[in-house]
């Protein structure tokens, strides 16, 4: 029962961490960017890296190692379903972002030039992953509930 209840807790925590440090990186990524900046935008996506393996990790341990309601529950619900279609779609949009932002710091330690033109771009996506992961939110609470099978 406590196991549950850790695993359950971490989880919630990753997902409110993940939230607060994505929508830090989008306000980060606004104009203009300079060291500072750049500063907070790795700060914030190093957060956002950091609670996406958390949540990850407990919610891949909850539905699927038995702590849970049990991995047929899952696999036959469509609001777990509509969750998982949102987590790929988060996970794609921030393919781009990452990809980038992995350049962006490997070129700050070397003290080279950053090209942050594609800074709104990202902050847009960060936004949009914002409002993904909210309505992943919207369908976790309603499958807690029962509904969706």
């Amino acid at each position: 029962m406590l196991i549950r209840w850790l695993f359950a807790a971490l989880h919630l925590l990753a997902l409110g961490i993940g939230m607060g440090a994505i929508w830090s990186r989008a306000r980060a990524l606004r104009p203009p960017l300079d060291s500072t900046g750049l500063k907070r935008v790795f700060y914030a996506d190093t957060w956002w890296g950091i609670a996406a393996l958390l949540w990850i990790g407990t919610g891949l341990v909850r539905a699927f190692g038995g702590l849970e309601k049990g991995t047929s529950y899952y696999v036959h619900n469509r609001l777990f379903l509509t969750k998982m279609a949102l987590f790929v779609l988060i996970f794609i949009l921030e393919l781009r972002p990452m990809m980038t932002l992995i350049k962006w710091r490997a070129r700050a330690a070397r003290g080279e030039a950053i090209d942050t033109s594609p800074a709104r771009t990202f902050a847009r996506i960060s936004l949009i992953q914002v409002s993904l992961l909210a309505l992943m939110v919207l369908a976790a609470t309603a499958m807690a509930r029962g509904y969706g099978l």
